[in-house]
């Protein structure tokens, strides 16, 4: 079987025909897990910076970093922005 026939559905696009914000995540995490790393940004832009984001948390929460809320709160903002502005440029 191929690893797209364990994702879950999407809830939004499975009940009103509209994708969500998270729409292509799963996809794009299996993309990188094959090597089609292009392909996953395209998919997802956010996926990159997102594994930043939760990889600087996990670091963070052993090692508590100086700036390490700012850095969070920045990479936050970042990935907040990515997926707004991609969000939008996919449904128009």
């Amino acid at each position: 079987m191929a690893p797209e026939d364990y994702m879950i559905p999407c809830f939004w696009k499975k009940n009103f025909n509209i994708e969500c914000m998270g729409c292509g995540i799963q996809r794009s995490l299996s993309l990188i897990f094959q090597g089609e790393f292009i392909a996953a940004f395209k998919m997802y832009p956010a996926i990159y910076t997102l594994i930043i984001l939760f990889v600087f948390l996990v670091l963070h929460i052993k090692f508590q970093f100086k700036l390490g809320s700012k850095i969070l709160l920045a990479l936050f903002i970042l990935n907040v922005s990515i997926i707004i502005i991609s969000y939008l440029l996919k449904i128009t």
